[in-house]
């Protein structure tokens, strides 16, 4: 599990009024993560009248998340172009670095910031407020009418309530709970079968290489290649139950 420990970046503990401020590698990550998608925005917004392959990567992107919340909340849904977007190019860059052979480079260990709750339960609640603050901000108190369907008989809306209630404050605990989940696991996995590999090439003969390392090896690689769409599927996922989200909050039924 030595892939999803946080250690400090300079091999020290840095304290400040007894709390620990140390620059760690999720950090270091998140600054890494930021840095790849700053360079991809800025060499695809060059508005060129015809666009070059790096610009229309750019410009499917921004198209791709635009016509998502067009789709589930409809015109309003452009006002949250914005932070979807980040949201999700976000999501999907960490994860794919997470996933980059950087363990090739000496003194190199990559690391995946989405392999962990607080980060992606942060994302969750940041995503949740917003829906609050929508909700509540554009409908006042009738917000609450959310949690009772149209159409409910009186002697159940306290039940329907309560339920619809809990179900919606489970949200943001379902939303970053799904991603941290699923590239968890999928390290977990890759690390196993990469253990397989090396313990095969240190038995040696046909026992060691045929049965086990070679196997291994080529499982291990589908299942790179499978991470890899996981990768995009989950920021996509995520992006998308956050669109749904707001579109509660904005049309309310």
């Amino acid at each position: 599990m030595h892939q999803f420990l946080i250690e400090p970046v300079f091999g020290r503990d840095w304290t400040l009024f007894g709390h620990n401020i140390a620059f760690t590698n999720s950090a270091l990550w998140m600054v890494a993560t930021l840095v790849a998608l700053w360079l991809f925005m800025l060499g695809g917004m060059k508005r060129e009248l015809v666009p070059g392959r790096w610009q229309a990567a750019v410009e499917g992107f921004t198209g791709f998340i635009t016509s998502m919340l067009t789709s589930n909340i409809g015109p309003q849904g452009k006002r949250f172009v914005p932070y979807v977007f980040s949201l999700f190019m976000f999501i999907l860059f960490a994860n794919i670095l997470g996933l980059l052979p950087f363990g090739i480079v000496p003194g190199v260990h990559p690391f995946t910031i989405t392999s962990h709750i607080t980060v992606t339960g942060v994302l969750a609640i940041i995503s949740f407020a917003i829906v609050l603050i929508v909700g509540f901000g554009k409908h006042g108190f009738h917000f609450f009418s959310l949690f009772v369907p149209h159409g409910t008989p009186v002697l159940m809306i306290p039940l329907i309530f309560v339920v619809e209630l809990m179900s919606f404050l489970v949200r943001p605990f379902s939303l970053g709970l799904r991603l941290f989940v699923a590239m968890t696991a999928g390290h977990i996995l890759l690390k196993v079968l990469a253990g397989f590999v090396i313990n095969g090439f240190a038995l040696g003969g046909a026992l060691g290489l045929g049965l086990v390392s070679f196997p291994s090896m080529l499982l291990m690689i589908g299942i790179t290649l499978l991470e890899l769409l996981v990768a995009g599927i989950q920021a996509y996922v995520f992006a998308l139950l956050t669109s749904v989200y707001l579109n509660d909050a904005v049309n309310l039924h």
